[in-house]
């Protein structure tokens, strides 16, 4: 059986102010953590389901190694997609995660590529 392991970044998610106004229900500090697909927040505090629908697409290309050149790589500030507000959030990579292959899937693994 070939080794299963492959490794994830952890992310942290903070809310950023602009020279603009926040006007959605998220405060400069707030944060959320993703370990591999489990995202949480810190206890007693809430997050808007718009911007995390905005942030969330970005979110499992942002825990993968990417080439230094890749925009993925170096931009780490989204917008609130509210046009309104001022809210950004910085995505930065924590630390790596180790996760095994045959924990997160039932497709087995070919001993040759597809």
């Amino acid at each position: 059986m070939p080794d299963d392991v492959f490794e994830l970044f952890d992310l942290e998610i903070e809310v950023i102010g602009s020279d603009r106004p926040m006007v959605c229900n998220h405060q400069i500090g707030d944060r959320l953590f993703l370990s591999g697909e489990n995202l949480s927040m810190p206890p007693g505090q809430s997050f808007p389901i718009y911007p995390l629908a905005a942030l969330l697409p970005l979110l499992p290309a942002k825990q993968r190694d990417t080439h230094p050149n890749d925009w993925m790589t170096t931009d780490a500030v989204v917008a609130c997609p509210d046009p309104h507000c001022g809210g950004r959030f910085l995505i930065r990579r924590t630390g790596r995660t180790a996760f095994r292959h045959g924990e997160t899937t039932r497709v087995t693994l070919r001993a040759e590529a597809p």
